[in-house]
């Protein structure tokens, strides 16, 4: 049977509508959200599972499957649907938004990409041509053309580029095609810029595609600027086509999207969320590891017909998370399998009857304020793919005899820097080079702030571990036009193992590291200091409670990364970070992965202001702190103060007794109680 897609009635209000795609593997009713099955498994579920749960059509990765199991497994096997038992229409993304992720471990030209793969370390190249054939050996029922993927807030120059090669790498999928029963969708790009996206989506709807996705959001673009774009996008598409928005992903977000049009969905949030202990519900998300389910008799959802909403109480979930039961985290993704689906459900029963204004407007007022706040960035789009229940996979190798690092692949396939004595991996998921940017570099608007003319900016780096923040931050440094500042770099460190193999060749290699990386770091480890003409990168060694108070300087960023609070409970006390807030400028900002409680309410003992932080892979949030409030994009409230009151582990253990009388009476909340009360 080929592909055909079946427009069906429009709401009168909005532009929601349904319709029915046609695939050699059966019908699929839209709108429609695609369960990710990135290594040709919906994580900890079988496809029975994902059917019950209401799937009728999931999704698979190209990049990953290219280089486990191969093309050639699923030519022997005959295609993925008996390959992984799956009778259902299936979707493969082609492996571009991957290697986007590998960030510096990557060369992109007009042939490819060139890459190295996670399994065994050879070289790949994956060009359209190539994309296809894989896509075509997977056998799915729709292919995605190979595209060129980068951060919607990115340079207006970068993003026209990137269009413009897409768009001939959607030509060259095209023209590769062979069977043509597999629907091939094009992906309208352009970032932010309403031209740009009218150009792209103008240009590829001239050319046979069988639907179009609106790509490239839900990468630093905020909820009401992807909105935007979204609306814009999908009313410049033809009504017969599919509109297949990618990886984005909350209920409201598909709500919204539903509303302009769009009729496909996909996220790893469902599972990855219920892997970490977070539940969507009727009425917002559910934080089981929380101790006030404890002793609670409740269903995870009354208003949900799962078997883990008609089987289980909160604190049975709740009892499963602590001990790290990996049947917790089973359950919960069924039931946040069942919730997105059944809001598909709802959207499509809704817009049939011609009332899905008003379905819209009471779903979203039935979910929590943090799921919809339109200031709030998005927990991430599908940047990397879904993780497996242990945090980090096995090293790579061996580790040397004796050696307390070596090199790992984290769980999304990134080379990364393992301490045996601590157990702890660094940068755990999504690997160094990713987080290093996105969670330091970029929140910090580290360029922005640089590219101003004033004096050094002064940056310190607690925890420099493998050197990847420094480094990060020495390569957006020397993207600076000339005229801004200069930086001025003090990383923290006690033990310089890591850094020494990030800097071997074998470590370089494995990590990505070019000679504009090496030549710095090996400066720095073997003279201490570093320096160019915009960047000075001196070494503090010892323990931070001791070098830091001895520094004399005043910060205006701060990348906190040490270990963990079980591997280093020291740097995350309230001492640490009082001795940060006494090195800190009048404007400084602090930024790091940690959203303990006790992390948190430290550092607002400690004097400073406290948010949270853009998300970071899975994490679907991180803490930010600041001296100036009006450097916080999402600062702590009420809510959280709440929060804190229940919460079993509220304060660091060198906390003060009156802890909570002044987190209460911190300007951040003072300040508020007033507005409410005037």
């Amino acid at each position: 049977m080929p592909f055909r897609f079946h427009p069906g009635p429009r709401d009168a209000e909005t532009r929601a509508r349904r319709g029915t795609l046609e695939t050699p593997h059966g019908r699929v009713e839209t709108p429609a959200f695609m369960p990710v099955g990135t290594r040709a498994s919906v994580t900890g579920l079988t496809p029975a599972d994902v059917r019950e749960a209401g799937a009728e059509i999931i999704l698979g990765n190209t990049y990953h499957l290219l280089l486990r199991p191969g093309p050639e497994a699923f030519r022997a096997l005959g295609g993925i649907h008996r390959f992984m038992r799956w009778d259902g229409p299936v979707l493969t993304d082609s492996g571009g938004f991957q290697i986007f992720s590998l960030s510096h471990d990557r060369i992109i030209t007009e042939a490819g990409a060139r890459f190295r793969s996670y399994v065994d370390g050879r070289p790949q190249l994956l060009t359209p041509e190539s994309s296809i054939a894989m896509q075509t050996a997977i056998g799915s029922d729709v292919m995605m053309v190979l595209d060129v993927c980068l951060p919607s807030t990115a340079e207006a120059a970068e993003i026209r580029a990137a269009m413009e090669r897409t768009h001939r790498w959607a030509l060259r999928s095209l023209a590769a095609r062979t069977n043509p029963e597999q629907a091939l969708f094009a992906i309208v790009q352009g970032g932010l810029d309403p031209a740009l996206r009218a150009a792209s989506a103008g240009f590829l709807t001239q050319h046979p595609f069988d639907g179009f996705a609106i790509g490239g959001l839900a990468v630093g673009d905020t909820r009401d600027e992807r909105g935007e774009v979204v609306a814009r996008a999908a009313e410049l598409l033809p009504l017969d086509r599919p509109r297949y928005l990618m990886g984005v992903g909350t209920p409201p977000d598909l709500l919204e999207a539903i509303g302009h049009g769009v009729d496909m969905f996909d996220c790893i949030l469902p599972t990855t969320l219920a892997w970490q202990g977070t539940a969507f519900t009727s009425t917002g998300r559910v934080r089981l590891t929380r101790t006030e389910h404890r002793l609670s008799e409740l269903p995870l959802d009354a208003a949900c017909g799962c078997d883990t909403c008609r089987g289980w109480s909160r604190a049975y979930l709740h009892h499963l998370f602590k001990c790290r039961e990996p049947l917790g985290p089973r359950l919960v993704s069924v039931h946040n399998l069942r919730h997105y689906l059944d809001l598909m459900r709802g959207a499509r029963e809704a817009i049939e009857a011609g009332r899905y204004g008003a379905y819209q407007r009471e779903r979203l007022e039935a979910l929590d304020r943090h799921e919809h706040d339109r200031s709030a960035r998005p927990p991430g789009r599908r940047r990397l793919p879904e993780p497996p229940p242990a945090p980090a996979a096995p090293p790579a190798e061996a580790p040397r005899d004796g050696a307390r690092f070596h090199l790992v692949v984290t769980s999304q396939g990134a080379a990364a820097v393992r301490d045996a004595e601590s157990g702890e991996v660094m940068h755990p998921v999504i690997g160094p080079a990713v987080e290093a940017e996105r969670l330091y570099v970029a929140q910090s608007h580290l360029r922005e702030r640089l590219a101003e003319p004033g004096p050094p900016l002064v940056l310190l780096d607690v925890g420099l571990g493998a050197g990847s923040n420094a480094l990060a931050a020495i390569r957006a440094a020397a993207a600076v036009p000339p005229g801004g500042r200069a930086l001025e770099i003090v990383s923290f460190e006690r033990d310089l193992g890591a850094l020494g193999l990030a800097t071997s060749d074998e470590g370089a290699a494995r990590l990505g590291l070019g000679p504009e990386d090496l030549d710095p770091a090996r400066a720095l480890l073997r003279d201490g200091a570093w320096g160019s003409a915009r960047v000075r990168w001196r070494l503090v060694l010892g323990d931070l409670l001791e070098t830091l108070p001895r520094q004399d300087l005043r910060a205006e960023v701060i990348f906190w990364d040490p270990f963990s609070p079980r591997a280093n409970p020291g740097l995350w006390t309230l001492g640490a970070f009082a001795a940060a807030w006494a090195r800190s400028g009048p404007r400084c900002a602090l930024y790091t992965y940690s959203t303990a409680t006790a992390t948190r309410s430290a550092l607002l003992l400690a004097g400073f202001h406290v948010g949270g932080g853009d998300p970071s892979g899975p994490k679907e949030q991180t803490t930010a702190a600041a001296t100036d409030p009006a450097l916080l994009a999402r600062p702590l409230d009420a809510r959280w103060l709440a929060r804190l009151e229940r919460s079993s582990a509220p304060f660091p253990p060198d906390a003060p007794p009156d802890a909570l009388a002044r987190v209460r009476a911190h300007p951040q909340f003072a300040a508020r109680r007033e507005e409410e009360v005037a």
